[in-house]
């Protein structure tokens, strides 16, 4: 790209499933493009594992007026870390960043996402990160509702089969002990959840374009992606 589009900055939002990549793919956007990147996910996930340390969630039971309750107790911030290329999550100045990714924390995630309150919470500051443009931003609802208005929206797709195989062998390197059922129930139960619930459910947004990377490799997801970067960098 000629530097006169580099120096422009538009706000990329990338929606989708679980495990479907966004995270990667957006590090890999915001890297080529000198743009910060926010792993909205991690944030919820933060929240989460806030929950379960303070015994508010578990299985079978979610106590939601208390962790609505001390909300204002949690705070979230991501430090850039220069070895890894990225900002990692800090819960309450804690180092999180391992620990928000275990299956334990994906199990309940999307239950605590569905809480208005947390959604509001972070919603604001998301929009306050973003505020200033040159961002790229992933999520479930960052094209639906923290950047309506953004340059660039993409939704991510792929079968709950391959996304579940993905996840499975990425838990597995990490020296997590799952099975390969556990990780699609878990992906499943999160995409009914995630598209379901009634405070900013998953969807795609309108003038998303939609990516469905079943069969598609990083490298040829991300030749596309930086396509439609250049093909919006060049009419803003």
């Amino acid at each position: 790209m000629k530097n006169n589009i580099l120096n422009k900055k538009i706000t990329i939002a990338i929606d989708g499933f679980s495990s479907t990549g966004k995270s990667t793919l957006a590090k890999q956007v915001a890297s080529k493009l000198g743009y910060a990147y926010v792993d909205t996910g991690a944030m919820y996930r933060a929240i989460t594992l806030f929950a379960m340390k303070k015994g508010y969630i578990g299985a079978g039971f979610f106590d939601k007026e208390s962790l609505i309750a001390v909300l204002a107790e949690v705070k979230l911030q991501f430090k850039f870390n220069e070895d890894l290329g990225y900002g990692e999550m800090f819960l309450n100045d804690e180092n999180v960043e391992q620990q928000i990714r275990k299956i334990a924390v994906s199990g309940f995630v999307s239950k605590v996402a569905e809480i208005s309150e947390v959604r509001s919470k972070l919603v604001e500051q998301q929009q306050q990160m973003g505020k200033d443009k040159g961002i790229v931003m992933d999520g479930r609802d960052i094209g639906t509702v923290v950047f309506p208005d953004a340059e660039l929206k993409i939704f991510m797709t792929a079968t709950a089969a391959t996304r579940a195989q993905r996840r499975y062998q990425e838990l597995l390197a990490k020296g997590d002990l799952v099975t390969h059922e556990a990780v699609l129930k878990n992906v499943e139960e999160r995409d009914y959840i995630d598209t379901h619930r009634e405070n900013s459910p998953l969807k795609i947004a309108p003038n998303a374009t939609t990516i469905d990377n079943s069969n598609l490799t990083k490298e040829a997801q991300f030749d596309l992606v930086m396509q439609l970067v250049t093909n919006v960098l060049v009419v803003v």
